[in-house]
C-alpha cells in the first residue's frame, strides 16, 4: 500500500500502545492497530491515522491462542504483505500475593506476554526481508530481584528478555531485536503517591518517553539484542516505597 513500511502494535488500541500506534504514524508507517476486545478503541486510533493522511488498519486476535495469532498474520500476509516492525506491547499484569494466583490465572498470563509474543515473533519473522522487533519489558528486568506481588508477570518478562537476545543472535543481521523496559509511567495502575522517593529523576514517565526511545531504535542500525530502561533511575536503589 503505497510503498510505506508496516508495523504492528500489539495491544495498539489504549494507553502506551495507543500512543506508540500514533508516533509509528506520524514518523511514516503504516500501522496495525491489534487488539482483543476493544474494538471501539483501535476504530478511534485508525481514524485518527487516516484522518492526519496515514494508513492504519484495525486487526483482532487473541494473544492466548496460536490459531488465532495465525489468523491474525494471515491476515496481515494477504492484505499488506509484509512487515517491517513488530513492537510487542501486550503485557497482562494482574498484581497479587504469589499464593493467590491460581494455575488458571498463571497460564493465562505467561500465555499471553510469554507465549503468545514468541508467536507473534515467529509469524513476523515469515513477513521480514528486513525489519525491527521490539518488545516492552519492565524497569529492572535485568536485576533478576523477586516481586513477589508480580511473579508470573515479571517472569514472562524475564523470559522476553532472554527471547530478544536470542533473537539478536539468530536472525541477525536482516532482523534487529531490542527491548524496551518502561518504569512507572504516569498512568501506571500502581504508581506510587511519593512519586520523587521511588524515582531519582523525581517525576513518572511519559508516554512520550518511551516513544522516544522506540524513535532511538528505529534509527540505531546498528544496535540489536539490547534492552533500555526508561525509567528515571527506578529500581537503581534497590527496594523502592510500596505504592500507596
Amino acid at each position: 500500500m503505497n510503498g510505506r513500511p508496516w508495523a504492528l502494535v500489539t495491544g495498539g488500541a489504549k494507553r502506551l500502545g495507543r500512543h506508540l500506534s500514533l508516533y509509528l504514524a506520524a514518523r511514516g508507517y503504516g500501522v496495525l492497530v491489534h487488539y482483543r476486545r476493544s474494538a471501539e478503541a483501535a476504530d478511534e486510533v485508525v481514524a485518527e491515522i487516516v484522518a492526519n493522511g496515514g494508513a492504519a488498519r484495525a486487526v483482532s486476535a487473541n494473544l492466548e491462542d496460536p490459531d488465532s495469532i495465525e489468523a491474525l498474520f494471515d491476515s496481515i500476509a494477504d492484505r499488506e504483505g509484509s512487515l517491517s516492525l513488530l513492537v510487542n506491547n501486550v503485557g497482562n499484569y494482574d498484581p497479587k500475593p504469589l499464593a493467590d494466583v491460581t494455575p488458571r490465572q498463571w497460564n493465562r498470563l505467561i500465555g499471553a506476554n510469554l507465549n503468545g509474543t514468541w508467536a507473534c515473533c515467529w509469524h513476523a519473522r515469515k513477513l521480514m526481508k528486513t525489519g525491527q522487533i521490539v518488545t516492552m519489558g519492565y524497569a529492572g528486568v535485568e536485576a533478576l530481584v523477586a516481586n513477589p506481588e508480580a511473579t508470573p508477570y515479571q517472569i514472562s518478562k524475564t523470559g522476553l528478555l532472554l527471547l530478544t537476545k536470542s533473537m539478536a543472535a539468530d536472525w541477525a543481521p536482516a532482523i534487529r531485536a531490542n527491548m524496551i523496559s518502561p518504569g512507572q509511567l504516569e498512568n501506571s495502575i500502581d504508581l506510587p503517591e511519593r512519586v520523587a522517593d521511588a524515582i531519582p529523576a523525581g517525576r513518572a514517565g511519559a508516554l512520550s518517553d518511551i516513544a522516544q526511545a522506540l524513535g532511538f531504535l528505529l534509527d540505531a542500525d546498528y544496535v540489536t539484542g539490547q534492552n533500555i530502561d526508561v525509567a528515571g533511575g527506578y529500581r537503581l536503589r534497590g527496594s523502592v516505597p510500596d505504592p500507596i
